[in-house]
């Protein structure tokens, strides 16, 4: 993998809660100086982001990414549909092109296939028929059992979600491992596999990429490239 195409594949993260609008504009600085694929920040700071990066564009920069992520029902996922609908929408409108929206968890745990299909295909119609953007669907595969997340699995691709992602990165249970993804490219397929939560070395990325994730949730984008940089001097 190239320099190129491993930037393309970052999702570089800024979701913890005390950042400041100011960290915002660094971090969206950074992201558009590096190239990565897309900045991911809460629902707040989506308009911030989208306006910031799109002044680097008008200004005449090299900037057609990175692309604007936000989340929905982060980190618990314990909302109602409308709820995160609504939040997508708003997301969507302020700038995002690209939704990681958590499962109702303990639907998911309890095996209710049809509430948990209905989540995720109710947001699914307003990223893709209302703004065209992708859905990426946040199982937490820590805390699930085999069949469990299978069952999320076949309920992303019911839904007719983009992505499945492995992990918050702020749940207790852990985020991603080289198993997690393995298996979520294994059941999810065809749809793709973004790998978040605890990933902060290039070594711990290229696991994750030769498991065959397609995308990287990192808030360490910075410190990979620049090793990857190192290694090749």
């Amino acid at each position: 993998m190239t320099e190129e195409e491993f930037l393309a594949v970052i999702d570089q993260s800024l979701l913890k809660p005390e950042a400041t609008p100011e960290q915002i504009d660094r971090f969206c600085d950074q992201a558009a100086e590096y190239r990565f694929g897309a900045v991911c920040v809460n629902p707040i700071y989506v308009r911030r982001a989208a306006t910031r990066l799109e002044s680097m564009r008008s200004g005449g920069g090299e900037c057609d990414r990175p692309r604007v992520v936000s989340v929905v029902g982060f980190p618990l996922g314990a909302c109602t549909t409308d709820s995160k609908v609504a939040e997508a929408r708003r997301a969507l409108d302020d700038g995002a092109v690209e939704i990681d929206m958590v499962v109702t968890l303990g639907t998911l745990i309890a095996g209710d296939r049809v509430a948990v299909r209905k989540d995720i295909e109710s947001v699914a119609g307003v990223v893709h028929r209302t703004w065209g953007g992708l859905l990426k669907v946040i199982l937490e595969v820590a805390t699930l059992t085999e069949v469990q997340i299978a069952l999320g699995c076949r309920c992303c691709v019911e839904g007719e979600a983009d992505f499945v992602k492995t992990s918050t990165g702020f749940h207790v249970a852990g985020g991603a491992t080289v198993e997690h993804v393995e298996r979520l490219v294994r059941l999810a397929s065809p749809i793709r596999v973004k790998a978040a939560g605890g990933i902060r070395s290039l070594a711990d990325a290229r696991a994750m990429l030769d498991a065959g994730a397609a995308r990287i949730g990192t808030s360490r984008g910075v410190a990979m490239v620049e090793a990857l940089r190192e290694s090749r001097a």
